[in-house]
């Protein structure tokens, strides 16, 4: 049977291939240690679960605007203005499917054949699949340890053509759990102003920081800048709402527009009750947010000293999100021999680093309990050591 060409050009999700198979081991009595999921462990709060029950029951059942309910939509505006210093109306957000969905609608309407895009390199693995379907180019720019996984300014800079339609930014980081400075987001923030290129800000990650790390929206610094600035983000990190697909994209109106006819042609409105738990997650206490954070970053501590204990495995300490992302090299193993020998030997899963543009490296989430973590370090080590 012939396919779309388009769909030979989308690689299947390793992320998703790897917690299948550690599922199904799971299923089959073996005792594994999973560190590959990129979903909290965490039930969803209760209030949040609550207002979704009240929803269905006062009949909030039916279709809805494609665009999202306009309380939604006002409550994430509120949002992005108090939390980001984003001045966005309800008129420049769109809830969508999930973040992933808001990504793929931007591609979507953004990109023309041919239009280039700059990622950096590690990535989140949907980037460059999503700009393919658009029928965009994914520019690809390397960092490494040494400068944190981070793009610079002048690697920006050159990597912008006449082509160069879109940056993409992503802070806190999956994989890497990076987070880029105020200034480091400052002088990035100079360069797309100067090449006039867009900019989307990845944002789902941006509650869950540590230490002295701050969240920093680019769009946030100035007129210019703001006005080639689109957010993504959404509700399935912070508020353990993974299964819920409630995401959003803000932006300019003619993109959020755009983005609308699209969804009105394909999802149409996200889950009408769903919507409503998002209102409650956004307009309540966040307790529950700092919770959660609090738990990932004692996480944090036991894993990372954990690994970096180990012989031949690296990896810089973490600022934000819930994943380490060390370096493998020294094991003389790629990234997909590696976590298959390991899960297969080991009972770990993990996620080959090559599916984020790092073959020398491997992602591990620490969204799970401590002691799956230190099982699951323990094993670790055990494997390097037997093959280094």
């Amino acid at each position: 049977m012939k396919l779309a060409a388009r769909v030979g050009k989308v690689t299947p999700s390793i992320t998703l291939a790897i917690a299948a198979k550690a599922k199904a081991m799971k299923a089959d009595g073996i005792d594994v240690c999973s560190f590959s999921a990129g979903e909290p462990d965490f039930d969803t709060p209760e209030h949040i679960k609550t207002a979704a029950k009240q929803a269905l029951d006062s009949g909030k059942t039916k279709y809805g605007p494609a665009a999202g309910e306009p309380k939604l939509r006002e409550a994430i505006a509120r949002k992005l203005k108090n939390d980001n210093n984003l001045d966005y109306a309800a008129e420049n957000v769109i809830v969508t499917n999930g973040g992933k969905h808001s990504l793929y609608n931007l591609m979507m309407v953004l990109l023309d054949q041919g239009d280039e895009v700059i990622i950096p390199a590690p990535y989140w693995l949907s980037y460059p699949e999503m700009v393919a379907l658009a029928g965009g180019v994914s520019v690809i720019v390397p960092t490494d340890a040494e400068s944190n996984y981070k793009i610079t300014p002048e690697q920006l800079r050159n990597a912008c053509t006449e082509k160069t339609r879109l940056f993409v930014l992503n802070s806190p980081s999956n994989p890497t759990g990076m987070v880029y400075t105020p200034e480091e987001i400052s002088a990035l923030a100079e360069v797309v102003v100067e090449k006039n290129i867009l900019v989307v800000s990845d944002e789902i990650y941006e509650k869950i920081i540590y230490d002295d790390a701050k969240h920093i929206s680019i769009g946030s610094l100035g007129k210019e800048i703001f006005e080639r600035t689109i957010i993504s983000s959404g509700f399935a990190k912070a508020y353990s709402m993974t299964g819920w697909r409630l995401g959003y994209l803000a932006g300019p109106v003619e993109i959020i527009k755009a983005a609308n006819s699209l969804q009105g042609h394909s999802t149409s409105n996200v889950c009408t009750f769903a919507q409503y738990g998002g209102i409650a997650a956004l307009e309540n206490s966040q307790e529950c947010v700092e919770k959660m954070r609090l738990a990932f970053a004692e996480r944090r501590k036991v894993m990372y000293e954990m690994l970096n204990a180990i012989p031949g495995l690296y990896c810089p300490k973490p600022e934000g999100a819930f994943y380490l992302f060390p370096n493998i090299s020294k094991t003389g193993l790629n990234s997909m021999e590696f976590c298959n020998a390991l899960l297969e030997t080991q009972q770990v899963a993990t996620i080959p680093g090559g599916a984020f543009g790092a073959d020398d490296c491997i992602r591990l989430s620490y969204a799970t309990d401590l002691a799956t973590i230190e099982t699951g370090m323990s094993r670790l080590e055990a494997f390097v050591k037997g093959i280094i």
